[in-house]
């Protein structure tokens, strides 16, 4: 009875807040205190295939969901991206029969990496694929060591679990599990690989097992690579999937040295996105043709790139999340990546959706010498904490007559508006990004 009447709670919430565009959690928040076991009671697909890390979970969750979508298969999947528990029980009541059982043939979760532990207490995915662990928002995450026990606290031994083998954090959650019930997916060295780190930090430095000084013959980014501890032998492991081609510049990449694929967002996150992506599916016994059909030249529709007209410049809107300085760095290099004269706008106006901060220390934790390239013409640091910023870029080798300063973001936008035509790329956060675009016209 109390599963039936948190069913009832839940889609009534739900049909509500559907009216009034919100409504992706707080169905399952009241469902849980009617039947607080009810992820434990309720009867769920044969396949239930997880996605976590510090970045690219929603991108991930998407792709795997059309990737088995044209496989046809029925994917019930958090589109809005509400991955804690409760949006999790929203998602699968309001899929629910009145009896309690899930209509859908995979059930494909976007997880938060801090608390999958409570969604996993009551079930456990089949497959559970991790993208990445590394600094992220340190209000509520501290270090990427702490976020990785909360991972292993999720981790069940019946779960396969789908392993970056180039994070040598995100690797450790295979030691103690079945070798038979790992996979791991990973890039070969390719065009994009560097010898020597790059960045401010180097969270690679020391190995996550012992605290040995850690070996690496290749970065791919940050401490993304192939990398070897002397000390105790942690290393990466060899890969069931695997990137073995890649040249950004021409936008394309081989996987397992025979399929190909276009990209049509040139960046190292979408590789391993595109990557991970397609080792969940392919384990969930999607055909190769299929998977390479929707992935070749495949657009996110989350919005985490977005294009626009402003004015006469053509707009690029690359989402990095604040508080995390890999997010930036990735984006910081492929506008660096650019060949064409451009600007860059930098939109720091509020830095978290859910915490009330004005913390500020990651910004010294990105590298924006990277934006020191002679066809990036001027760059504009505006928000609220646009001072924060270009206190940041008096000591980043960028000259300062390229810098602008201000607090309003309808100033930037005008400012572009009256003159110029060069690309414009615009860098900012969730919580930042429709202050812009609100703005501007859809290109």
């Amino acid at each position: 009875m109390r599963l039936f009447l948190a069913i009832i709670v839940c889609k009534v919430l739900r049909f509500a807040g559907k009216l009034v565009g919100k409504g992706s959690s707080l169905p399952g928040q009241y469902a849980l205190k009617v039947c607080p076991d009810l992820l434990g009671r309720v009867k769920l697909p044969q396949h239930i295939i997880a996605v976590t890390g510090s970045n690219g979970k929603t991108s991930t969750v998407e792709m795997i969901a059309s990737i088995l979508d044209a496989s046809g298969k029925k994917v019930v999947y958090n589109k809005e991206g509400s991955n804690q528990i409760e949006g999790v029980a929203t998602l699968i009541l309001s899929r629910c029969t009145l009896g309690g059982r899930m209509r859908g043939d995979v059930l494909l979760l976007e997880s938060d990496e801090r608390y999958a532990k409570y969604t996993f207490r009551w079930f456990h995915p089949t497959h559970f694929v991790v993208t990445n662990l590394y600094r992220d928002q340190l209000t509520r995450n501290g270090h990427p060591e702490w976020v990785y026990d909360a991972v292993k606290a999720a981790v069940h031994p019946d779960t396969t679990l789908v392993l970056n083998a180039d994070d040598p954090l995100v690797s450790c959650l295979g030691k103690d599990h079945s070798p038979d019930k790992v996979k791991w997916f990973g890039l070969d060295e390719c065009s994009i690989s560097t010898k020597e780190h790059r960045g401010v930090y180097n969270d690679g430095a020391r190995c996550p097992v012992c605290k040995g000084r850690m070996e690496y013959s290749c970065y791919h980014y940050a401490h993304i690579g192939h990398y070897t501890c002397p000390t105790c032998g942690h290393t990466r492991h060899d890969t069931d999937f695997a990137v073995t081609g890649l040249d950004l510049k021409e936008g394309r990449l081989t996987i397992n040295g025979e399929t190909r694929i276009e990209l049509a967002f040139r960046s190292i996150y979408n590789v391993y996105n595109i990557l991970a992506a397609w080792s969940a599916c392919a384990l969930a016994g999607a055909d190769t043709a299929v998977m390479a059909g929707v992935i070749n030249n495949y657009m996110l529709k989350n919005g985490r790139m977005q294009t626009f007209r402003l004015g006469g410049h053509k707009g690029t809107l690359l989402t990095s999340k604040h508080e995390n300085s890999v997010a930036y760095d990735t984006n910081l290099a492929y506008v660096a990546a650019a060949e064409k004269p451009c600007t860059v706008l930098i939109i720091v106006d509020s830095i978290s959706r859910k915490y009330f901060t004005g913390e500020t220390s990651w910004l010294w934790d990105i590298d924006f010498d990277r934006l020191n390239a002679p066809h990036i013409k001027k760059i504009m640091l505006y928000g609220k904490y646009c001072n924060d910023l270009a206190v940041r870029f008096k000591y980043a080798h960028v000259p300062a007559d390229r810098i602008e300063v201000g607090e309003a973001i309808s100033t930037a936008a005008d400012g572009l508006k009256e003159a110029g035509n060069e690309d414009v790329y615009v860098i900012t956060c969730f919580s930042d990004r429709d202050k812009l675009l609100a703005l501007t016209e859809k290109d």
